[in-house]
């Protein structure tokens, strides 16, 4: 409250101590008084004088509530300050030549003192308002930039659906900015606008573009592959014979690419379907070999019962005798299926003529003229080194050299060893 605001409370305080606030003259004019002397506030002559004060001091209660209601809510916060000193200046002009009975003065002074409280606070606010706007500023300016970005990115490394939700998130940003933050200045905002505006349909039109140039290509893909779908269903009639065929296209297939998941499914089906036609034949033909195949594969093991006795024949050319006629046997029955059950036959004889091939080899070495005239030289070699080492035992022996004795001795036992090595 200003000084001279309360000089004037003081002075009305002091007058109202003394005498009324308001009069009433016979003719029924109305006066309150002020500092300055009494002021004529209007007329009430169908009334008394009673009734005529009432009636100016409930203008008067008004706009003391008009006051206090200002007064309350600005010590309760929440009303704009600016808003407020608007409405304190409005009461003021009220105030100003009311006609009403009652301390004026008083309710000057606290409407005063209330602008003045209210003009720090608008100042307060302000900067907070236009730290606000900056905030929003740097906010919607984030919001923007991110748009910008996506809409920067080759359209060729953009997953679609991730990057149009991104936009969708960054366009609900900004509506919310917009409808709850602080009103950005004009040229600002739409600014703003424009290139978040200009970024938005930028990334519409290369998601347009991408997808439209990927439709083309995933036509393209599909005419290819309804193509090979075709061909593989074309090989139905040649049954098992068209495996290799169908496999070629298999590989063809694995190469065209992509057509969209619904086409790529709905023609893989079809496809699929047709391989399944020609591996099935081979399956029921392969199911008819093996049923054919069933007194074939008891023949063959009946045979590999019989080939045991060519391990237990000592003779070495009557073991091959009696696996060779085996064999032809083996060789007359033919092929069997299922292939596995004739690779585990197979394996099992192939081990009977293995272990004989190993007899025979070393027979041959045994028997082998070379071998048998290289070990006679060997023999006869060791032989004469033996009696020579005899003799050096000897005659060490007899000279007591025990050294000599050791060398000797030693050496005599290796040739012995290698003698007996030789099987003689």
């Amino acid at each position: 409250m200003t000084a001279e605001a309360e000089s004037r409370s003081e002075t009305a305080n002091d007058a109202a101590s003394t005498e009324p606030w308001g009069r009433v003259d016979d003719d029924g004019t109305v006066s309150v008084r002020e500092a300055a002397g009494w002021r004529v506030v209007g007329q009430y002559p169908d009334g008394s004088t009673d009734e005529a004060l009432a009636y100016f001091e409930r203008k008067y209660a008004d706009l003391a509530s008009e006051v206090t209601l200002l007064e309350v809510r600005h010590r309760r916060g929440g009303a704009s300050a600016s808003d407020l000193r608007s409405a304190a200046k409005t009461v003021a002009g009220k105030l100003d030549g009311a006609a009403a009975v009652g301390d004026l003065a008083a309710l000057e002074a606290r409407v005063a003192a209330l602008v003045d409280a209210l003009a720090a606070a608008s100042e307060t606010e302000a900067a907070a308002a236009r730290e606000a706007v900056d905030e929003a500023v740097r906010e919607r300016t984030a919001v923007v930039e991110a748009a910008e970005a996506l809409a920067a990115r080759d359209p060729r490394t953009v997953q679609w659906k991730q990057a149009s939700a991104e936009m969708t998130a960054l366009f609900d940003q900004w509506q919310s900015q917009q409808q709850t933050g602080p009103r950005l200045p004009k040229a600002t905002a739409q600014q703003l606008w424009k290139r978040f505006r200009d970024a938005r349909a930028s990334v519409d039109k290369h998601r347009r573009e991408f997808f439209a140039e990927l439709d083309e290509a995933h036509k393209a893909v599909r005419d290819r592959k309804t193509r090979l779908v075709e061909r593989a269903e074309a090989l139905a009639p040649r049954g098992e014979e068209g495996i290799p065929a169908y496999r070629d296209l298999l590989d063809e297939w694995k190469g065209a690419g992509r057509a969209g998941k619904k086409a790529d499914d709905a023609l893989w089906a079809r496809f699929k379907a047709a391989g399944d036609a020609l591996y099935s034949a081979r399956g029921e033909r392969e199911a008819a070999d093996a049923e054919a195949s069933r007194e074939k594969i008891e023949a063959k093991r009946a045979l590999l019962v019989e080939a045991g006795a060519v391990a237990d024949e000592r003779d070495i050319a009557k073991a091959r005798q009696l696996l060779t006629g085996i064999q032809r046997r083996w060789d007359e029955i033919g092929r069997v299926f299922p292939r596995d059950a004739e690779r585990a036959l197979d394996d099992d004889l192939r081990k009977i003529e293995q272990a004989l091939r190993g007899r025979e080899e070393v027979d041959w070495k045994r028997n082998n003229p070379e071998t048998k005239a290289r070990a006679n030289d060997m023999t006869r070699q060791l032989t004469d080194a033996i009696a020579k080492l005899e003799a050096d035992v000897a005659t060490a022996e007899a000279s007591g050299d025990k050294k000599a004795l050791a060398r000797a001795t030693e050496a005599l036992e290796a040739r012995r060893a290698w003698l007996s090595a030789l099987g003689l």
